[in-house]
């Protein structure tokens, strides 16, 4: 055990067991249940991490990893199966301000750099590509040993130095005095009666010894090896800094099983309808039946009389709705891949038996995510509507999980973006969205919605069908949902780039070496749809 005061040490070494970490009444204001303190992530990502380093995070929740990644100039990628958590990390993202460190590679840093190490780069100071990977300006304190003083030769001379003007006054002291004190035994105040002038004396020797022994100070720590606190990089006060770009994906692993290939035991049992209660069929048929199918319009869903399951190959359950006019109207429900996507071919084949004598009026095609190119398949049957409908992610969680899955949106329908391709004067394009196209389920009907319904939307000016990348991204919406970040950074935004970014026609772009491209949507429930023009 033992003391540490203050004025002994600048810095304290982070010990195994973090006693400051736990959560208190003023603490970071939680926005998810599981929210983790942000000085937790912040304490691990600097332990294990440099600048421009990837940090991956499997369960994002609210995206404190995110945040913190993002504030302290770590890549990141985190991931989630909740939409809840997702739509919670990106408006966390997007709405947050970050301090601006001084980059090691800059100017500014290079500057900083050279003040506090009293020495100037060789070659004068450079302007710096603001590479992150070579860190921030750090502050620093001297981590004095005693092997540092003991090898420090300065020391000696300094001595010497002020010993050429201190032995001379003492053997005054000892004049005056009467004494022959040596050096250490020169006491601070004269005694009592003592003969005048030996204040004075004395008063000038302590002088000379305070200054002799801030020199040597100075010379230890400047000698001394020192320590860079890694979490105290230098600010910019006058610079706000907002996250960096970044996209939000969805689940889209490429993959189609064919109906005889050998599939996992656990995967087996998921796919089996007969396998009870917890059979992801099962579960999938028991809330579509308790919930219904519901567009962005509230009170236009499309509620079952009667749904049972179905032994067909690719339709999993047939049942019975009202239809506007109260006439009893038959749908077919097609259940995609429970990891994987919905692709055109499921499609085919789904519309193709619900066709085949089973008469029929609708194909409900449910999956957790969609192939760019499924409505453009879904438009080819006829008189037969399919209607592709995305699944909830938290029905994932199994039903145990859900409080009352009668109550949520569970299935949704978000319709087609209603877009239009210009070709401008000088040949490049630009894209004008002008809403959704949007069914409704309880009268068989597709009516256009305007930008209101849309959060934000994104085009990839180059789309390679495989991959969507964000090379343009546009806010709408009649409640301008990101006015608070607007409002934050009235200082420093500029009014005309901002109206840019809150659009409905995008900027010009040139024409796609690929012959395509690809625009996706997202509305205020988090719901996404991708649609592929060839251009």
């Amino acid at each position: 055990m033992w003391k540490l005061y203050s004025d002994e040490a600048l810095y304290e070494p982070i010990k195994s067991v973090w006693l400051d970490t736990s959560y208190t009444g003023f603490g970071d204001d939680k926005v998810y249940i599981v929210q983790t303190n942000n000085i937790v992530i912040q304490r691990c990502l600097l332990m294990t991490t440099d600048p421009g380093d990837l940090v991956l995070d499997p369960t994002c929740g609210s995206g404190t990893t995110a945040y913190v990644a993002e504030q302290w100039g770590r890549r990141w990628i985190t991931i989630d199966t909740s939409r809840v958590a997702v739509a919670l990390a990106r408006t966390r993202l997007m709405a947050g301000r970050y301090p601006y460190y001084l980059l090691a590679d800059s100017l500014e840093g290079a500057r900083k750099e050279s003040e506090i190490s009293g020495q100037r780069p060789e070659g004068g100071l450079a302007e710096g590509n603001g590479d992150i990977r070579r860190g921030f300006v750090y502050r620093r304190v001297p981590h004095i040993t005693l092997k540092s003083i003991a090898n420090n030769e300065e020391i000696d001379a300094i001595h010497a130095h002020w010993q050429e003007m201190l032995e001379p006054l003492r053997v005054r002291i000892n004049q005056a005095a009467g004494q022959s004190w040596e050096e250490w035994q020169i006491p601070r105040e004269a005694p009592q009666n003592a003969p005048a002038g030996l204040d004075a004396l004395l008063s000038e020797w302590w002088s000379l010894r305070r200054q002799r022994q801030q020199e040597i100070d100075a010379s230890i720590a400047r000698r001394a090896d020192t320590e860079l606190l890694y979490d105290q990089p230098y600010e910019e006060n006058k610079r706000i800094r907002v996250s960096g770009p970044f996209t939000v994906e969805s689940l889209s692993p490429h993959r189609v099983l064919a109906t005889d290939e050998d599939r996992p035991e656990t995967e087996q049992t998921g796919q089996n309808i007969s396998a009870g209660s917890g059979g992801f069929e099962t579960l999938i048929i028991d809330n579509l039946r308790a919930a219904g199918v519901q567009n962005t319009k509230k009170g236009e869903r499309l509620k079952f009389t009667h749904l049972e399951p179905f032994a067909g190959t690719w339709i999993h359950a047939v049942g019975e709705y009202l239809d506007a006019s109260g006439a009893t109207r038959r749908a077919a429900i097609c259940i995609g891949p429970e990891h994987g996507t919905v692709g055109p071919d499921l499609i085919k084949e789904a519309a193709i038996e619900a066709m085949q004598g089973l008469g029929h009026d609708l194909l409900v095609v449910l999956g957790f995510a969609f192939d760019p190119h499924v409505s453009e398949e879904a438009k080819r049957y006829g008189k037969l509507t399919v209607l592709p409908a995305r699944i909830n992610p938290d029905l994932q969680m199994g039903s145990d999980m859900l409080k009352k899955s009668g109550a949520g949106n569970l299935f949704m329908v978000f319709g087609e973006p209603d877009i239009v391709v210009k070709t401008q004067p000088d040949g490049r394009l630009a894209v004008t969205i002008h809403g959704v196209d949007i069914y409704d389920p309880t009268t068989g009907e597709i009516r256009s919605s305007s930008t209101d319904e849309i959060a934000c939307w994104f085009i990839d000016t180059d789309y390679n069908g495989a991959s969507f990348f964000v090379r343009h991204a546009y806010f709408t919406g009649a409640d301008e949902p990101y006015d608070k970040l607007k409002r934050a950074l009235r200082a420093e935004i500029d009014e005309a780039a901002w109206s840019a970014l809150y659009a409905t026609t995008s900027a010009p772009f040139d024409r796609p070496a690929s012959g395509k491209i690809a625009v996706k949507v997202i509305n205020h429930y988090g719901d996404e749809v991708l649609k592929v023009y060839e251009v």
